[in-house]
């Protein structure tokens, strides 16, 4: 008794539809929620990207330990903390991931599937998006229990000043994750994400900073970020200054992410 053989099927023969991938829109869909998944069971992401933006944002305007230069805490803690919500989901944590992705071969084994290296990096993009529109609901709620009382008219020029912020620091999260080992990316996200914090204005303004680092950190996309929030949603104008350093800095590290990021 002979055996039952697999024959291939002949070439132009239909594929069964239970074999067959899935639409586009459907794999990169999934993919965003398993970038989603990802970042919110990881305990050290989670703490990063809502916890200490939310204790930031509470500590520093319920409390005068730090002199803001203004009686208007919440208007001048707000924007900084939105921004420095875009920062830490678009480049800490989405570094981090992928980095260790790009070790574990998860890239690479991603980008022969169905879904492609285009399919990938559009998933990610959206679980970015999906990670920010939380952030955003959270800390403005919060904000708004404060007291804050933000330009409604600046709403559009904030949008925009979030997309071209999270393009820049995808990008460097890129650049970062493709070019250095794993355990490398940890290391220096983490430790920009604290110099950034510290004296790249993107939390508090340039202003309140010591002199040569105010006028060097308004250049660096930390500052250009904070400074185009605090201003939009505060007079309700998008500044051109600021938004022509982040467009620049989107250019600059998205032409080097693509240029240098290696899938393995």
């Amino acid at each position: 008794m002979s055996l039952p053989v697999d024959v291939p099927a002949e070439p132009g023969a239909a594929v069964p539809p239970e074999q067959r991938a899935a639409p586009l829109a459907r794999r990169v869909a999934a993919q965003a929620r398993i970038e989603m998944r990802t970042v919110l069971r990881n305990g050290e992401q989670l703490v990063i990207t809502l916890v200490l933006p939310v204790l930031l944002l509470v500590g520093l305007t319920r409390t005068s330990l730090v002199d803001l230069g203004t009686e208007d805490r919440i208007g001048l803690v707000a924007p900084g903390v939105l921004a420095l919500a875009v920062m830490s989901t678009a480049f800490t944590s989405q570094a981090i991931a992928t980095g260790f992705d790009r070790r574990n071969g998860v890239l690479r084994l991603m980008a022969t599937t169905p879904l492609g290296r285009s399919g990938l990096l559009a998933g990610k993009v959206l679980g970015i998006a999906g990670i920010q529109l939380l952030q955003m609901a959270v800390l403005v709620a919060v904000s708004l229990v404060l007291g804050w009382s933000p330009s409604l008219g600046g709403v559009p020029g904030a949008l925009l000043v979030v997309v071209l912020g999270t393009a820049a620091f995808t990008s460097l999260a890129l650049l970062v994750a493709g070019t250095l080992r794993a355990e490398a990316v940890l290391a220096v996200a983490n430790l920009l994400w604290v110099l950034l914090l510290a004296g790249g204005a993107v939390l508090l303004p340039a202003s309140l900073l010591p002199a040569p680092l105010a006028e060097l950190a308004v250049l660096l996309p930390s500052g250009a970020l904070g400074e185009a929030l605090r201003t939009v949603l505060a007079e309700g104008t998008v500044p051109l200054v600021p938004v022509g350093v982040l467009s620049a800095w989107t250019v600059l590290l998205g032409g080097a992410a693509v240029r240098f990021f290696r899938w393995h």
